[in-house]
């Protein structure tokens, strides 16, 4: 990842790629891309984005981030369904940290039309 390039592993910039979805100027348009934008606020420490973008269901009333936490790389390994014509996904990634990794099973559906995050398993 550039200096320059967005924190979810895609090339473009942080202001044309997730910082778009985390200001609320546009909506992510798949589970995918979804993810990347959560793990991009992960990495900004945008709480509020996060709680936004997590179902009600299962939505916690609040939100701690450890400010010592370096995310360090987002790969997606694996997405079923999750596009436009769906509405439910799944996103297996693997999220890197300065000491170790994140490896989870993440489950999405539409809420009024728009993608939230509903929960997640942890993979070995």
């Amino acid at each position: 990842m550039t200096t320059r390039s967005c924190p979810c592993g895609l090339s473009e910039p942080y202001d044309e790629c997730c910082g778009r979805r985390h200001s609320g100027a546009v909506a992510a348009p798949t589970a995918e891309a979804l993810m990347r934008s959560r793990y991009s606020a992960f990495v900004k420490g945008d709480v509020a984005y996060l709680l936004r973008t997590w179902h009600p269901r299962t939505r916690p009333a609040r939100l701690d981030l450890d400010p010592a936490m370096r995310w360090t790389g987002l790969e997606i390994l694996d997405t079923t369904d999750g596009s436009a014509f769906h509405t439910t996904g799944t996103v297996t990634f693997r999220a890197s940290y300065r000491g170790g990794s994140l490896h989870e099973r993440s489950r999405f559906e539409r809420v009024d039309g728009a993608w939230v995050y509903v929960d997640g398993e942890f993979l070995s």
